[in-house]
């Protein structure tokens, strides 16, 4: 008994040892860590990020953009913090210059473009102007005057369209300073003479240069985008011919006084002129494709198609017999309250000239009253944009769709895509194949209606002259006539232009004014 309690107190006393000896140096125990201080999201960059997460059209194919891309709201907030509202706008762009080349992102009406993009919102020099570089192994450009806006300081200059311009700012034109024809002031130097040579299939330009140097600069002023309409009186046909330059819905009435002019004038045929135009309101595309027809009142004209989260929004917009008339407040469309019955010509076929500045509405125009009636185009391949956009504001409890509820404290709005469209039937957007094998979308005139953009150098002048070679192919097609001689078309090849135009402002593109059309009820 004894041996057993001995063992049994020894074996007490080495856990007492072990004890005291776990006491007397003890493990610290680790230090937590500072609470992790909760990070403000930046407000503008929120709205700009949420906003985009909800709307853009190819929201689930940026990876920052998805729901749950963000572990932490402190990841979210570092991600969105420290830098400037258009530069996380274009971060959070797919495949931005290329798959989305047209969304933007505006700061009181001023377009804030990480890009060379220029827009001009309302100070404008009144000079539209397309560059071409002159070959031959040349590394000058020349700027075609495509049009001047009336009353502007190229016109009051004398500035003409078709005039070719050598020299900015007394330099020959380059790839370095072309981009001074778009800045708020500059001189120009247009050509004497100039020729258009092929020369191993390639085309070549020549000029000699006039002893000028004509001072431009913006003003202030609006550009109406109905630029030229007349008649022309063939064979006992009445043919007319409309200049239209941009979708824009606070002329909507004008648009529809000018068909109620056709109307009036006995036009039997119409040639509508879209080369320099890059879209605008759908509102406007669906009551000028009701002027051009007026035959499919209430029939389904285009259908648009947003992103999962909005697919309430998915449905078609139909013809109707009226168009509803805006005016432009503080840079935001507004309804007068006023609506005008739609002048229809009920025509059984259209002409359009398009070209590589033909872009969204413009687009649209051709794709859908394709399916009601014969749409010829001429010209060259089109911007291939069948893509359009809401204008976003800071207002989260309308879904960023309202102006008047939007946060004042600034003035930043957004342009994103946000929708596709497609005809009524849903048909495949049209591609172009170029010669280099790339295929991407647009409308291509067929092969015989083809007219390369360097073709108009040295023809077009004024509107309505039948050396534009555009307008000579659509007059031959609709007369059968040879009075208007052919167009040279020696390079029949379908190439990525290397032709640079002013960059396409985003006000004309594709928009629709007020979410509630597309609210079904």
């Amino acid at each position: 008994m004894k041996i057993k309690k001995f063992g049994l107190l020894s074996f007490t006393v080495l856990l007492m040892a072990v004890s005291c000896s776990r006491d007397d140096d003890p493990t610290p125990a680790p230090t937590p860590p500072p609470p992790v201080a909760t990070i403000t999201p930046d407000p503008i960059n929120n709205f700009v990020y949420k906003a985009m997460n909800s709307w853009y059209y190819w929201q689930d194919k940026v990876p920052v953009l998805a729901d749950n891309y963000f572990k932490t709201p402190n990841d979210y907030a570092m991600f969105i913090n420290g830098k400037t509202p258009d530069k996380l706008f274009y971060e959070l762009l797919y495949d931005y210059g290329n798959t989305d080349q047209f969304s933007w992102i505006e700061n009181n009406n001023e377009i804030i473009n990480s890009s060379a993009r220029v827009a001009e919102v309302e100070d404008l020099t009144g000079l539209e102007v397309s560059l071409f570089p002159k070959g031959g192994g040349s590394n000058l450009y020349v700027a075609l005057v495509n049009y001047v806006v009336p009353n502007s300081s190229a016109d009051q200059k004398g500035i003409k369209r078709g005039d070719v311009i050598t020299k900015v700012n007394g330099s020959y034109l380059t790839a370095s300073n072309y981009g001074s024809l778009f800045s708020g002031s500059f001189t120009v130097t247009r050509a004497e003479t100039v020729a258009v040579a092929t020369v191993n299939n390639a085309y070549v330009v020549t000029t000699t240069d006039k002893a000028e140097n004509i001072a431009i600069s913006k003003t202030s002023i609006e550009e109406n985008p109905i630029a030229h309409y007349q008649v022309f009186n063939i064979s006992g046909r009445k043919i007319g011919y409309l200049v239209y330059n941009g979708f824009k819905i606070d002329f909507n009435d004008e648009l529809n006084a000018v068909f109620g002019k056709m109307k009036t004038d006995g036009v039997q045929d119409l040639i509508l002129d879209l080369r320099y135009n890059g879209g605008g309101s759908l509102t406007t595309a669906l009551g000028l494709g009701q002027m051009v027809t007026g035959g499919y009142t209430g029939q389904p004209y285009v259908f648009l198609d947003f992103n999962s989260k909005h697919n309430a929004y998915d449905d078609f917009d139909n013809l109707k017999a009226t168009i509803d008339i805006y005016r432009i407040n503080n840079g935001n469309q507004e309804r007068t309250g006023e609506t005008q019955t739609i002048n229809s010509l009920n025509l059984p076929r259209l002409y359009t000239l398009v070209s590589f500045q033909t872009a969204s509405a413009s687009e649209l125009t051709v794709v859908s009253l394709n399916k009601y009636i014969p749409v010829t185009t001429i010209g060259y391949a089109t911007v291939g944009k069948f893509v359009g956009s809401n204008t976003l504001y800071d207002s989260p409890a309308q879904d960023y769709l309202s102006y008047e509820n939007r946060n004042k404290n600034h003035n930043w709005k957004l342009q994103p895509i946000t929708f596709a469209y497609y005809n009524k039937d849903k048909d495949p957007h049209p591609t172009v194949r170029y010669t280099n094998g790339d295929v991407v979308p647009g409308i291509l005139p067929s092969e015989g209606n083809r007219v390369h953009p360097y073709e108009w150098i040295g023809k077009i002048g004024e509107f309505g002259v039948t050396t534009d070679p555009e307008l000579k192919r659509a007059l031959e097609l609709i007369t059968g006539q040879s009075t208007f001689a052919s167009t040279k078309r020696s390079v029949l090849q379908v190439d990525r232009l290397k032709v640079l135009s002013k960059p396409m402002n985003p006000a004309k593109g594709l928009f629709i004014p007020d979410m509630r059309e597309f609210i079904k009820d």
